[in-house]
């Protein structure tokens, strides 16, 4: 009896304890953090680092506004026809350069009867067309003053990233509205302060003081223009100086405003 109940004993502690290691459940050991999760830091920072080549290379605008007298006198000599066959082959010049750095914008302000945004600003490899400028009425040329005041100074359409602008004025009389406030306005502008303001004088009639003092580059003083073939001359030297700033390192830098010589055109008669 007693070796009996000593061996019942042993059984009966045998089983005790395989029933409470069964009872205890296995902890597994804490996991080495993943690599995918070590690496979302990195991952975001080349993300990021993508995002902002992004944003560099893409093209700043550069700006190029023409306030153009249209008057009624610009239909005379062949005057409106020049400028028009000019400023086609000038925009058409702009719509086939390198975006690479700069993109080159065009706004066409006229003046003649009235003033309005004859072509509101749009980059210039967008221009399908824009019809052709029409000589008459008289020259409100201090209501194109505000109008290229308010362009410069709307932050939606020029942004502050947008290279300095280039302003050109050309006329071949006087203005007929209240015109000396709004020229002043416009030249005090913070923006067309800081803008390449270029100045054509079309013909004897052209208001050549106001003219000079539009104009704020001392490589590039006014321009007088005697026959259609000097406005096609101006436009080539605009052109040939923003081109070159778009393939400069900084295009906010001026470059030399260079008139090529003229023709030869026996038939191209001076304006009278």
């Amino acid at each position: 009896m007693g070796f009996a109940k000593y061996q019942e004993d042993i059984v009966s502690r045998y089983v005790g304890d395989l029933a409470m290691r069964s009872t205890k459940v296995p902890v597994p050991p804490p996991k080495p953090p993943s690599s995918n999760a070590k690496n979302q830091p990195d991952q975001r920072t080349k993300k990021m680092s993508s995002l902002k080549k992004f944003a560099v290379a893409t093209p700043r605008p550069l700006p190029v506004i023409v306030l153009a007298d249209t008057s009624g006198s610009m239909g005379e000599n062949g005057k409106i026809e020049a400028l028009n066959a000019a400023m086609k082959d000038m925009v058409s010049t702009f719509a086939k350069e390198s975006r690479l750095r700069a993109e080159i914008q065009v706004g066409l302000i006229t003046f003649g009867g009235k003033a309005q945004m004859h072509l509101p600003l749009v980059a210039a490899h967008g221009v399908a067309g824009f019809s052709e400028f029409k000589a008459d009425g008289v020259t409100p040329m201090g209501a194109a003053f505000d109008l290229a005041r308010q362009l410069l100074e709307d932050k939606d359409r020029i942004p502050s990233r947008a290279y300095r602008p280039v302003l050109i004025l050309l006329s071949d009389g006087q203005p007929t509205d209240d015109w000396e406030a709004p020229f002043k306005a416009l030249c005090d502008s913070e923006r067309a302060q800081k803008a390449t303001r270029l100045a054509m004088a079309i013909g004897p009639d052209a208001d050549e003081a106001m003219l000079k003092d539009f104009a704020n580059d001392a490589e590039a003083p006014i321009f007088k223009a005697h026959n259609a073939r000097d406005i096609h001359r101006f436009f080539r030297a605009v052109t040939m100086s923003v081109t070159t700033r778009t393939a400069s390192q900084n295009p906010d830098i001026s470059t030399a405003f260079v008139v090529p010589p003229p023709d030869d055109d026996a038939l191209d008669l001076d304006f009278q």
